[in-house]
Parts: structure tokens; C-alpha cells; sequence
């Protein structure tokens, strides 16, 4: 089924759109609401840091681990369909986790959540892409989509320091039921459904070696610092992910129907838009992992202070959204992609400086360079990963892209968490000094990821408008053997 095939109306077109941005800011909620209700939650529960890490990583895990199958599946059955049932069994995890006692029980309802997200978040660009074939409208709309996704992630801290000073902790998760119940009750009468005829068939096994490898890996980094970095079990997952993970790449290269488009990635700006992505991901959701903990533990402000202090992040994102296309038009997307790279790594600067007595001004700094410089990156490198993709197998372009910035994600709060946690390793409860050395030495990593991502975007991403990828509109995938 081709768009161009069931055309909408502007206004019934533009009102789907509505409906996914509206999952993909309350999936973005998600995946921080938690961070300022991790003090509360540890009074009351008591995990450790490791657990706590699992526990908000657990969300982005499950996400990152089952996206490009879900996407897969989006394209071959429906996504209207996956879109609805991905809500439903979010709001059903979302629940559950209103009524944990322990730790484990809360990884469980995040990792619940994170693969009903995986259903519904592929769906969210694709419909974007179905319904708005012209160009300049769909460039406009993924514009706004990536502007959202940033902002929702931004606002999880105020919406839950609100709730959570209230509430307590519980609330973070209750919130999710009443709002997914009337963005499934708009999605059953605004979205039309779509699918790929030419769908390719899920590669089970290719799905279940990268979701052992990625978890095989963040447990490494989560575990190492409490465990040691060279301790067997460490050694032994580390192990693990490299094979796991070596084998997923070779059969996506030898499988006739691959979960990552081998031949899309092989050529043109797709393949640095993706690893830009990533960094930058994994930059931006490790830094506010780690700036909740900052603000409440160090600073001694309260959930909702905490929150309040992560405006000038969506603002920044917000602005940046509106200006990266407007620069990719005059100049391509070298500059917004690797410029808001930049800024990124200048606002981890503020981020290492950070003391108990810094005060608001590094703090909005920070937030003010790293969100504009998100917000000029994503919209940009998103358009250059879908416009390379035919738009009947919008799926395959949509999960391809989430999935590369939900394994950043995970990674970064995994290994800024854990850069953080080795520094309070045999220290006190509440050593400051060590709390803000770990914090220096997060921001030490955070800022070189971005530099990296900076150079590998100015090398080999379009510095003018690039010319279209051309992909074969019904194969994306390499020969078979």
C-alpha cells in the first residue's frame, strides 16, 4: 500500500500526525520521568546505583533491543495495529508498576514499557511518512517529530517533579494510563492504516542475537563498577556481547532478509547520520541521568526544583529544532549536524565544573548549548536516514533510526552511570567530593563522544544538498548466500 495510493486530506493527514507526536512525547516522558523520582524511590525501596541504573535503563533496553523487529512487524501486518497494541501493553506495564515492592519488579514494568514503545514508536515516523508524501510537508512534520521526541524526553523531569513531590514515585508510572487511553481512542478514528506489500519476513534470529548482545553489554557496564572491571562475571559479559553481537553483524551481511538494511547503510549520508544520532544520544540522556542526581543529592533541591531547572534543555531543543533545517537548506547538513555536535561537547565544559556550591548558571548552560545543539542535530540527520528509505518500508527507515538513538541512550546512561559509580566506590554516602569527581570525569567521556560524532559528521555528511540515495524501492536488504 503506497501513499500515493490513499491520499488524505491535508487536515485528516496533519491530525494523524498530531495523534503520533502526541505517543512520541509521552514516550520521550517516559524515558526520563523517572530520573527525579529516583531519590524518593531509593528511600523507599532501596536499591543501589547499579539497580537504579537498571532501572531507568531498562526502559531504553527493551526499546533499543526489539525496535527494529517491531518495526519489521509494523510493515508486515499493519501499523495502525502495532501502534495500538504497543499502547496497550504499555499502559498494562505502566500499571504493574504502580504496585512494585523491589527492584526487580520496577526492571520488569520499565522493560514492559519499552517493548510496547518498541511497537508503537517505528509507527509513529512511518504514519508520518505515509501520510505526507510531498516532500516539503514531510520534511516539515519529521521537523516537528524530532522536536518532540527531544522536548518529551526534557519535560519527563518537570511533569515528574510535579507529580512525585506529591504523589510519590508511583505517580511517574500512573500517568501513563489515562493519557495513552485517549491518544489510542484518537489513534482508532484519526489513523489510517499502512503496510508494506512487499514486507520482509522477521528474522527471529537475528533479533534475538542483537537483544542478548545489547544486554549482554550494558549488564557488563552497569555491573563493573561494583563488581570490578576485570572481574569474571564482567569479563564473561563483555565476552559474550562481542560474540553475540559479531555474530548478529555477520548474518545481517549473509541473511537474504536482514533486520538492519545492510545496502542502505553501505553507501550515501545514511550510515554517519545514524552514528551521529547515537553519540549524540548517547551524550544528551547519560548527562541528564546523571544532572538529576546532581541537582537532588548534591544540590539538595527537591523533585520539582529539579525538574524546573530542565526548561532551558527544551527550550534549547525547541529552537534548535526550528533552525537546523532552516541551515541544512542554506548549507547542508554538515553544519547543523556537526555544529550542534560542538555545542554539545562546549556544554559538557559547564557540565565537568560542576560543584556543590556552582549554583543555577552551569547548569542552564549547559542545557542552553547541549539542547540547541540536539535540537539543530536531530531533525537533520533524522530527514537524511528517511529520505533515503522508499515510503512503502517506512518501518524499516523509522526503526533504523530509533534504534540506533535508543542503544545510544542506554549506553550512555550505562557507562556515564557507571564512570560516575566507580568514582564512589569505597567513599561514604554523600561524599560530595567524590559525587563531583565522577561528575568531571563523566563529562570528560560525555564531551569526547561529542567531539567524535562532530568530526565524523563534518567528514562524511553532504556540506551542500545531497543528492538521493537510490535504493531499490522493494529491496533494501543484501543477496543471499
Amino acid at each position: 500500500m503506497h501513499p500515493s495510493d490513499t491520499a488524505l486530506p491535508p487536515h485528516r493527514a496533519w491530525a494523524a500526525v498530531t495523534v503520533v507526536c502526541a505517543a512520541l512525547f509521552l514516550l520521550g516522558l517516559d524515558f526520563t520521568v523517572l530520573n527525579v523520582a529516583i531519590p524518593r524511590l531509593r528511600t523507599d525501596l532501596g536499591p543501589t546505583l547499579a539497580e537504579t541504573q537498571w532501572i531507568v535503563d531498562g526502559y531504553a533496553l527493551a526499546l533499543g533491543g526489539c525496535v527494529l523487529a517491531a518495526g519489521a512487524l509494523g510493515d508486515r501486518y499493519g501499523r495502525r495495529k502495532a501502534f495500538l497494541v504497543g499502547l496497550a501493553l504499555c499502559a498494562a506495564a505502566s500499571a504493574a508498576g504502580t504496585l512494585g515492592t523491589g527492584a526487580a519488579q520496577l526492571v520488569a514494568a520499565r522493560c514492559g514499557m519499552g517493548l510496547g514503545a518498541a511497537l508503537f514508536m517505528p509507527a509513529t515516523l512511518s504514519t508520518v511518512v505515509y501520510v505526507l508524501p510531498e516532500p516539503a510537508a514531510r520534511k516539515r512534520a519529521i521537523g516537528i517529530w524530532a522536536a518532540v521526541a527531544g522536548v518529551g524526553a526534557v519535560f519527563g523531569p518537570v511533569a515528574g517533579g510535579l507529580l512525585v513531590e506529591r504523589y510519590g514515585w508511583q505517580s511517574a508510572f500512573w500517568l501513563n494510563v489515562p493519557v495513552i487511553a485517549v491518544i489510542a481512542a484518537a489513534a482508532v478514528v484519526l489513523l489510517p492504516e499502512s503496510r508494506d506489500p512487499d514486507a520482509r519476513p522477521l528474522d527471529g534470529p537475528g533479533a534475538l542475537l542483537s537483544c542478548t548482545g545489547l544486554l549482554a553489554l550494558v549488564w557488563g557496564v552497569i555491573e563493573a563498577p561494583g563488581r570490578g572491571w576485570t572481574s569474571p562475571g564482567v569479563l564473561a559479559a563483555g565476552t559474550l556481547a562481542v560474540l553475540l553481537l559479531a555474530a548478529f553483524v555477520r548474518r545481517q551481511l549473509r541473511c537474504a532478509a536482514p533486520m538492519v538494511p545492510v545496502r542502505l547503510l553501505s553507501g550515501g549520508p545514511v550510515w554517519p547520520a545514524t552514528a551521529a544520532l547515537a553519540l549524540m544520544s548517547f551524550a544528551m540522556f547519560g548527562a541528564m541521568f546523571l544532572l538529576t542526581l546532581y541537582l537532588q543529592q548534591i544540590r539538595g533541591l527537591t523533585a520539582w526544583q529539579a525538574g524546573l531547572r530542565m526548561i532551558p534543555l527544551s527550550l534549547g531543543l525547541a529552537v534548535g529544532a526550528v533552525l537546523g533545517p532552516l541551515l541544512a537548506r542554506r548549507s547542508g547538513a554538515r553544519m547543523p549536524c556537526a555544529g550542534g555536535l560542538l555545542l554539545i561537547a562546549a556544554g559538557f565544559v559547564q557540565f565537568g565544573g560542576l560543584e556543590a556550591g556552582s549554583g543555577d548558571v552551569p547548569v542552564l548552560l549547559f542545557e542552553a548549548l547541549a539542547g540547541l545543539g540536539a535540537g539543530l542535530l536531530a531533525p537533520v540527520a533524522t530527514e537524511l536516514v528517511m529520505g533515503a528509505v522508499p515510503a512503502a518500508a517506512a518501518g524499516v527507515g523509522s526503526a533504523l533510526n530509533d534504534a540506533t538513538r535508543q542503544v545510544g541512550s542506554t549506553l550512555g546512561v550505562a557507562v556515564l552511570g557507571s564512570v560516575l559509580a566507580t568514582s564512589l566506590t569505597d567513599t561514604a554516602p554523600g561524599d560530595q567530593i567524590a559525587f563531583t569527581e565522577g561528575l568531571t570525569a563523566a563529562a570528560v567521556v560525555g564531551g569526547a563522544v561529542a567531539l567524535v560524532a562532530a568530526v565524523l559528521a563534518w567528514f562524511r555528511l553532504p556540506g551542500r544538498r545531497p543528492r538521493p540515495v537510490l535504493v531499490p524501492d522493494r529491496d533494501l536488504s543484501t543477496t543471499s548466500n
